[in-house]
């Protein structure tokens, strides 16, 4: 009976399999051919849009010299001529890496001025002849200032990108037979770079106007060193047209080669500007380039990571003969649907022509082959000498710079009038009441009318010819209307606050989304004009025959597990609960830095953080765990299922690597159960344009400067915010699985400590927060809800965005967040320690707590030695730099690695002056301890909280009717654990 039935049920799935694959292999849908062929126009009708000329800004900054001339002669300052250095010690060096002449090293602070002359007045290119000097493997960057001014916003940001490249020629394979992703080392060379937007808001190098006479130039250092020996000071370059150049081959003589066809792998890249752009595997298609039904190979380039402004990827190309050739991209963009991505292609380091400043990559869900060209069967024609030429793809913005800049300027703009818009009416209007703000701010409606024109005249740009509103522009005309129809009825506005903050926040994901031009390669073909080119995409049955070989492989292959098939008695099980990305670095660090020097090998395996608890009670759990969560270690120690570190000789020094404050939640009966792997504390975030510019505030030092600034905000219905949970490495809520536990309040914390208080006393006996101290710090922080009506619960990063909450406290991995997720206010806001409260030493205690994640060795390991080198490796200086590193390698700013390895912090890739601010809020970093029974303690807290907040109850009686049912629990467990209780 049953044979039948299995037979029929294997039947009817592989004609499913099949049918799906003959689909896939007809080609896109009908949906995905239809925005396959509404793209944006290659050239953009800009005329409709008018130039945003935001204050302080570079547009601004060329208006002002608008018709300067253009200077015939270069100017060329030495490096080791400077006249002044403030902060640092400039190093002059000889003859350095091959460059003749004498250079000087700045260092990662400070500044460096040249005095000079000018003959010809103009606008000039400035250049720079650099030598990327080692650091924090971070990019470098400055700020410039001209005559002791910063002549324009962008000049604060000027970003030299490091050049870097796959350590080996060749990919190492697993054990399984899987390629894995290449180390990156950096490539140090000399480089001559225009200084231009880092952030691809302009397309062309910056024009600095100097007029004639004396100068200064003054470079201040960011972060990282920079050698530099050369500063050149010269007209923008003139960039021929293709006609131009096609009439020059036939000036020259120049001939197409022929029968010459050479194919060069992406993911072979000769060099790249970010350590992020690394060789994937692709398996969409079985003509992907090298292709494996199972196993996973390096194949395709670029992808969701090459996709910000200024990303470049270089190939080196050896042509055989002296000619005119074509070159075609096998590519595929089905990032953007209806979009075309954007990349400038150099060869050897230049432009060939105009054309190659904008070349386009439509959408598409499909590989495709494309041939360099403008269009048509005719491609462009590249003139090589024999021997070898670069190749250079770079990601630009063309015709998309000012729209994303007008887009920039009215997301600001309206983001302005948001914030006056609820100074009077707040941010729930009555609805029966008339604000009359027309009348209040007479401003009102006409930045609302011209941006509504603005947003029009850019969705009209945007759609073309066509005509046609799409996913393209939906929220461009979204917003435009309202604005249009708040500014005919502007009696309506109050009514619809919160819809136009929600409309403008979704124009700023527009922007993010517009702003990334992710594009994939497989290879490219420089070859003879007009010769055949490969298929981009398999035929069906070849689709057909790779998914089914694919579907019985996905039987017997494990991509999670990392661990190594070697059986040897010097072996540990490591379990990690994070992401694959992250196993990758943790197995190729482990690999290269751990067995290879120590021996022992270790069998790495990625797991859900919910698996732990009932594998290790199963008593099949690992002999290691990484990335635990501050509760649980003292949790299963409690238990007796963790070893107690501090039993090996060498943890005294071990834990020298960390602040005090990271050991205190892993202490257990005098033990230490624990190794601390990230730290997070809180830090003040604030607006700086909002703050300071607009409400002439100060930062606030103390709690009586936060008090004496409430008033001036909530004059102007802002907000002061404070944080109510921690936060992860990407700056989002730290989430847990168990809703009965959670930890106590941040905010809470950083009252009670400044304070001197404590959350336990007598050991861990009972808790202390029906104390004096306690009380009072927790009426502190209910009145600051109940008083001052500060938010509850609030999305910090969306309202800081806004600037509806230009000042708040929040743990520093915000940064993190802000960085990626709110670029249009980059330059905009700044963080420092929490304000502070004044001790009876005279002095301001700044104390906040701390959480975490930690690694634990289990009870039941059978090599305790070999685990425990495991973790002193792991959480070791040189381990964690080379680990946070590689996580900013891979995912960008936003996975900056908070490690709790002191050491480790400072050589991670922060900006110097923000790195001194972490540093000196870290000197007041307490712990917050765990004891049995104390996973309660935070969810009573909160508890309390909301019953004095929102039911407006007395604090004092609250808190007290709380203490009581947290001492009932923390005794119940140390009765549980024979531990002595209270009396």
């Amino acid at each position: 009976m049953h044979r039948p039935i299995i037979k029929a049920a294997s039947i009817l799935l592989l004609v499913s399999l099949a049918a799906g694959i003959l689909t896939a292999a007809q080609g896109p849908s009908s949906r995905e051919a239809s925005a396959s062929a509404v793209q944006t126009p290659e050239k953009l009708d800009l005329s409709g849009i008018k130039k945003s000329l935001k204050t302080g800004g570079y547009e601004a900054y060329l208006s002002k010299h608008d018709g300067a001339a253009t200077p015939s002669k270069d100017v060329v300052i030495e490096g080791d001529h400077y006249s002044q250095a403030e902060g640092m010690n400039v190093s002059v060096l000889q003859n350095y890496e091959g460059m003749q002449g004498q250079s000087i090293l700045t260092q990662d602070a400070g500044s460096v001025t040249w005095d000079f002359d000018i003959k010809q007045a103009g606008l000039y290119n400035i250049r720079l002849n650099i030598y990327t000097e080692p650091g924090k493997d971070s990019d470098i960057e400055r700020e410039i200032a001209i005559d002791g001014a910063i002549p324009f916003t962008e000049a604060k940001s000027l970003v030299f990108n490091r050049v870097w490249k796959n350590e080996k020629g060749s990919f190492d394979q697993d054990e399984r037979g899987n390629d894995l992703t290449p180390n990156q080392v950096e490539e140090h060379l000399w480089q001559e770079i225009a200084l231009k937007d880092s952030t691809g808001a302009y397309e062309d190098p910056f024009q600095f106007y100097f007029s004639a006479g004396k100068h200064s130039l003054s470079l201040t250092s960011v972060k990282e060193p920079l050698v530099i020996r050369q500063i050149k000071l010269s007209a923008p370059d003139v960039i021929p047209s293709y006609s131009e150049m096609a009439a020059q081959y036939s000036q020259e003589g120049l001939k197409s080669v022929s029968d010459v066809s050479i194919k060069v792998q992406a993911e072979q890249a000769l060099y790249k500007s970010s350590p992020s752009l690394l060789p994937y595997n692709d398996r969409s298609n079985p003509a992907v380039e090298p292709y494996h039904v199972s196993k996973l190979r390096n194949n395709a380039m670029g992808g969701y990571a090459w996709r910000l402004p200024g990303q470049w990827m270089e190939w080196e190309v050896d042509v055989p003969q002296d000619g005119l050739y074509q070159i075609a991209i096998k590519n595929r963009q089905n990032y953007l649907r209806g979009l075309s991505v954007l990349r400038s292609i150099y060869i050897d380091g230049e432009l060939p022509f105009k054309e190659m400043q904008t070349v386009t990559f439509p959408y598409s869900s499909a590989w495709q082959m494309k041939t360099i060209g403008p269009g048509g069967s005719e491609p462009y024609l590249f003139h090589l000498t024999q021997g070898k030429h670069r190749i250079r793809m770079e990601v630009t913005l063309g015709d998309i710079s000012p729209i994303l800049r007008s887009v920039e300027s009215s997301i600001l703009d309206l983001n302005a009038m948001y914030r006056k818009i609820i100074s009077y009416t707040g941010t729930v209007p009555d609805t029966f009441r008339d604000y009359n703000l027309e009348q209040r701010i007479p401003e009102m409606t006409k930045v609302f009318r011209e941006s509504s024109e603005q947003l029009y005249s850019i969705s009209k740009a945007i759609e073309g010819p066509s005509g046609q509103s799409d996913e393209r522009t939906s929220i461009i005309n979204t917003v435009a209307y309202q604005l249009k129809d708040m500014a005919d009825n502007p009696e309506s506005v109050p009514s619809r606050v919160e819809a136009f903050k929600t409309n403008v926040g979704a124009l700023s994901s527009w922007m993010l989304t517009v702003n990334e031009q992710p594009l994939s390669l497989d290879y490219l073909i420089v070859s003879s004009p007009g010769s055949k080119l490969p298929q981009p995409e398999a035929g069906a049955w070849t689709k057909l025959v790779s998914g089914t070989e694919s579907f019985f492989a996905s039987f017997y292959e494990n991509y999670d597990d990392f661990s190594s098939e070697n059986d040897s008695k010097n072996s540990i099980s490591v379990w990690v609960t994070s992401a694959r990305d992250q196993a990758q670095v943790i197995k190729r660090l482990i690999d290269d830095q751990f067995t290879s020097k120590t021996g022992i090998h270790v069998n790495l395996k990625l797991v859900a953080s919910d698996v732990i608890l009932p594998s290790t009670v199963a008593g099949k759990g690992p002999d290691v765990a990484l990335q635990i969560g501050n509760d649980l270690p003292v949790n299963y120690a409690s238990r007796s299922a963790l070893q107690d570190l501090s039993s090996f000789p060498d943890f005294n020094t071990v834990k020298e690597q960390f602040n005090a404050s990271a050991l205190v939640p892993y202490e257990y009966g005098g033990s230490y159960y624990a190794l601390p792997e990230q730290q997070t504390f809180p830090m003040l975030f604030y607006r700086k344009d909002i703050l300071e510019d607009e409400l002439h505030l100060k930062v606030p030092q103390s709690w009586d400067d936060v008090y004496d600034m409430l008033p001036v905000l909530q004059k102007h219905n802002l907000q002061f915010g404070l944080p109510q949970r921690s936060l992860d490495a990407l700056g989002n809520e730290s989430s847990t699985n168990n809703i009965a536990t959670m930890p106590p309040s941040p905010a809470f914390a950083m009252f009670l400590y400044q304070n001197q208080g404590q959350f336990y006393k007598d050991g861990g006996k009972a808790v202390d927060l029906d104390s004096e101290t306690g009380i009072q710090e927790f009426k502190q922080w209910t009145d600051f809800y109940v008083n001052y009506k500060i938010p509850i619960a609030v999305d910090f990063a969306n309202r800081f965005r806004t600037g509806e909450m230009p000042i708040g406290i929040v743990d520093y991995t915000m940064y993190n967040k802000l960085s990626v997720f709110a670029p249009e206010i980059k330059g905009l806001w700044s963080f420092a320690p929490v304000p502070g409260t004044l001790g009876s030493d005279g002095k301001l205690h700044h104390e906040v707590g701390s959480s975490g994640s930690a690694t634990v060795m289990f009870k039941h390991t059978t090599n305790k030695d070999a685990a425990w080198e495991f973790m002193k490796w792991w959480t070791s200086k040189d381990t964690q730099i080379a680990y946070g590193r590689q996580m900013e390698i891979r995912m960008g700013a936003s996975a900056r690695y908070p490690t709790a390895n002191k050491d480790a912090l400072s050589q991670l890739p922060w900006p110097t002056q923000d790195l001194r601010k972490l540093q000196d809020q870290m000197q007041w970093v307490r712990g917050i301890p765990e004891i049995p029974g104390g996973y309660l303690t935070g969810r009573n807290i909160d508890n309390a909280f909301r019953r004095v907040v929102v039911q407006g109850e007395d604090p004092r009686e609250t808190m007290d009717n709380y203490v009581r049912a947290m001492n009932e629990e923390i005794t119940i467990k140390r009765k549980e654990f024979n531990l002595e209780v209270e009396k």
